[in-house]
């Protein structure tokens, strides 16, 4: 017999808890039990008057409701208010019972001015906290790497920055006499300038940059990303603008690890946009290995390539592959260029291939920290050892999957909205959603206390490991270490 439901529901009745209504493997559900924001109203007290105006929205509230909304994919406030209104899980995650009329989508706007920046990073702080107290953060290891945000702008507001809009717009008082308005060709040196930067008027913190050569270079901003190697969870989010370049940050970023974890990078992963000969020196400095490949060498050479001058650091020169010495010239940004003497060079059967005919020596350039990215080739010629190679291939699923899941799962593949520190929050918020999602799956699938001491094992054996290593590499015998002491401090 065909059934019928009865659909006139004007009243509804509900007889017991709203958490009844939601399953127990709900996202929310399981957050619930890990979350902790009753801080949150003691650190927000400044921002609001104690004695006049209306009673403003819990705050506790209106961050549940956020995370409730990233939780879902859903990071604009008007379709996060109206996913509210029926959803029965966001209504109980955040407080609000069925019949509680929930707040207008602007407050949500006013809270995060209110607020600040500052607040927010406090909660993703406060995760990376939690995780460390759940044993799910090393600390020793941790993998970076950097990933662009498509900024909430059109392509139509994209505009260029020429020179004459700035002569306009400075006071007549401030030009000198002598001077004529910048051409916008050339310099008044005769020299031409480089292409005008383009810019958006509706978003002017972010900048035009892509993240490959054969992509067209778009309005963004750049995610800066540490994760542990234990369990993914992210210790360290930052944001720039878009033309920032990530292997110019990698010391800062590794110091603020460092502060907020209190345990000191022994190992760091990255990819090849942080291989600059300088952070490799620093690494080799402060003791921290560094699986970071090389990028390539150049194939192709219009002449003789400075890779076959031999650099001597201790007497400070170059020598040329006639052996012939090129003494150190003149000091540039990145470095100091040695040149040959005219009188070696007058005779010597190389110098067609050596530089053009126009040229009277050869000048080769030694990047600071130019002896640490020689040895970091020669160990990735050499072949890197199991461990690196392990911690390598974990850093696509770490870090670079921490990226992939924000942008697919969590609404981080394009700014909600616009200006820095709008953007700011939602990657702090989206980072703190993530590692509380970490935290729910670690607590639900076994008791951790019963983990730690096998990680305090583990911990000892990688120490020992790595301390055998040090004492043995200046005979090269570290290669001696059996595989299988590798693959036990891999795990965990």
């Amino acid at each position: 017999m065909i059934g019928k439901q009865d659909r006139d529901q004007r009243t509804l009745f509900i007889a017991g808890d709203l958490a009844d209504f939601i399953p127990d493997d709900h996202i929310l559900k399981r957050v619930h039990k890990v979350l902790d924001l009753s801080w949150l109203r003691q650190a927000v007290a400044g921002s609001y008057c104690l004695d006049n105006g209306r009673p403003g929205i819990d705050p506790e509230a209106a961050v549940r409701l956020m995370l409730a909304g990233f939780y879902a994919g859903i990071k604009e406030d008007r379709k996060l208010m109206r996913e509210a209104q029926v959803n029965v899980a966001m209504r109980w995650f955040a407080g609000y019972r069925l019949d509680e009329a929930l707040p207008n989508h602007s407050s949500l706007t006013r809270i995060r001015q209110r607020w600040g920046e500052e607040l927010f990073r406090q909660i993703f702080a406060r995760t990376v906290d939690a995780c460390m107290a759940a044993g799910l953060v090393n600390g020793e290891t941790v993998h970076i790497d950097a990933t662009l945000i498509r900024a909430d702008v059109s392509w139509e507001s994209i505009t260029k920055k020429h020179a004459e809009q700035v002569w306009e717009t400075n006071a007549p008082e401030e030009r000198k006499d002598d001077t004529d308005p910048p051409s916008p060709t050339g310099s008044a040196s005769g020299q031409k300038n480089a292409q005008p930067k383009k810019s958006s008027p509706t978003d002017p913190d972010a900048t035009l940059t892509t993240s490959r050569h054969d992509y067209p270079m778009e309005p963004s901003y750049k995610q800066h990303t540490v994760s542990d190697d234990r369990a993914g969870v992210i210790v360290d989010v930052a944001v720039t603008t878009g033309e920032v370049s990530e292997g110019q940050r990698l010391l800062e970023t590794l110091d603020r690890v460092e502060r907020a974890t209190g345990i000191e990078v022994r190992t760091v992963t990255a990819d090849a946009g942080y291989a600059h000969p300088t952070n490799y020196e620093a690494l080799e400095k402060r003791g921290i290995q560094a699986v970071i490949p090389p990028g390539p060498t150049r194939t192709k050479y219009t002449c003789l390539p400075s890779i076959q001058f031999k650099y001597s650091t201790r007497h400070q020169r170059v020598r040329c592959p006639r052996g012939k010495f090129l003494h150190r010239s003149s000091r540039v940004d990145n470095g100091w260029i040695y040149r040959t003497r005219a009188k070696d060079c007058r005779g010597c059967p190389l110098r067609p291939r050596c530089f053009s005919a126009k040229g009277k020596v050869r000048a080769v350039l030694i990047v600071d920290g130019y002896e640490a990215l020689v040895r970091a080739r020669r160990k990735k010629q050499q072949g890197w050892i199991p461990e690196w190679q392990g911690h390598y291939h974990r850093h696509r699923n770490r870090v670079e999957g921490a990226h992939g899941e924000a942008k697919t799962q969590h609404g981080l593949r394009r700014a909600a909205r616009r200006g820095f520190w709008n953007v700011a929050i939602q990657v702090y918020l989206t980072a703190a959603v993530m590692n509380l999602k970490r935290l729910a799956v670690a607590i639900q699938e076994g008791p951790q206390p019963l983990l730690r001491p096998i990680r305090a094992v583990l911990d000892a054996i990688r120490a020992l490991e790595r301390a055998i290593r040090l004492f043995m590499a200046p005979w090269r015998a570290w290669r001696v270490i059996p595989s299988w002491l590798s693959g036990i401090t891999s795990i965990a």
